[in-house]
């Protein structure tokens, strides 16, 4: 399959890195808003602009879209699907039946077939969580992410006035966690669930007591939470926080039999070295799922919840069984 990836930061170069894992992939190539004489990709891979994508329609079996969720996807997945089969890692949880009404209707009309909200959370997570209320009917979900570097926190630091770098950290409270495992069906708070650390490099002469005020009392990000805020050099953001590493857990606690007299606890659990290189790992996994299913003519908005574990597997379905059933 020849996928060709739309944007290219971190999650893009993701996805340059996770094809060449994949015998049956083929990289077409990069396209990307900037000039692209001035990007060079990781592996050789030529590099093309984002405004003539048009002039490559029926070249590309599948177009990976490697944009942000809160302004890039909304609008370039929609439009994309009406001239290619696509895949993006949409994450905005509260918009996800918006956005797949406008994917769907656009891939509609040019008979393609797209996945949306792909990675891990959505995606596997997404996956796990249905799987445990299937089998655990009367139960209670609970999800903890971490400890790992959330993006958009620390982007909204980075925002601050005086603030010339950042990274946030979130981090499950240990004991929540505990009580959770232990199937104890604790009611849990937003504060209860999850700390913030905050690691800033203040711009010279900035107002550091200002600064940390700012983070702690922002609305959406910090406000509900116990946040610690340290400064450090540049030279530390460099050496200790250069990585994008994350992860969490899905657990879900139930019960079962007569009056609920035996309790289960189901748990999925991720540690990741790279966010948007497993990331990527997946969105590659459904590139290959939208191709089988383009090619029996199932067309519109899909999400894991309506691909098939075999379609994302290179293996073939016999070996599938005899490995891993």
């Amino acid at each position: 399959m020849k996928i060709a990836i739309y944007g290219y930061g971190n999650l893009g170069r993701g996805v340059e890195l996770a094809i060449r894992q994949n015998p049956d992939a083929e990289l077409f190539g990069v396209f990307t808003r900037r000039d692209p004489k001035t990007v060079t990709t990781l592996t050789g891979a030529p590099v093309y602009a984002a405004q003539d994508v048009e002039n490559y329609v029926g070249q590309i079996d599948v177009m990976i879209i490697c944009g942000g969720s809160a302004s890039d996807l909304p609008e370039m997945t929609p439009m994309l699907a009406k001239r290619f089969n696509v895949v993006d890692s949409f994450d905005t949880h509260a918009r996800v039946p918006e956005h797949f009404a406008n994917v769907d209707k656009a891939a509609l009309l040019g008979a393609h077939t797209a996945i949306i909200s792909a990675g891990w959370d959505p995606g596997l997570f997404s996956l796990a969580r249905l799987y445990m209320n299937i089998v655990l009917p009367d139960g209670k979900d609970y999800t903890f992410w971490g400890r790992g570097v959330s993006q958009g926190h620390s982007d909204a630091i980075r925002r601050i006035p005086g603030v010339k770098d950042a990274r946030q950290y979130t981090v499950p409270v240990e004991d929540a966690l505990a009580k959770v495992r232990a199937g104890e069906n604790p009611e849990l708070t937003t504060r209860q669930k999850h700390t913030r650390e905050c690691y800033v490099v203040a711009e010279e002469g900035a107002d550091k007591t200002l600064i940390e005020k700012q983070i702690k009392e922002m609305p959406n990000y910090f406000a509900d939470y116990d946040t610690t805020v340290t400064f450090i050099t540049a030279e530390e953001m460099k050496r200790d926080h250069s990585e994008l590493p994350h992860g969490g857990q899905v657990i879900r606690c139930g019960e079962t039999g007569k009056d609920g007299n035996h309790k289960h606890v189901m748990e999925f659990s991720l540690k990741l070295d790279s966010n948007p290189e497993f990331t990527a790992s997946v969105l590659v996994a459904c590139a290959r799922a939208v191709v089988r299913m383009n090619s029996r003519q199932i067309f519109g908005c899909k999400t894991l919840f309506d691909v098939a574990p075999a379609d994302l597997s290179p293996i073939d379905p016999a070996d599938i069984r005899k490995k891993l059933l």
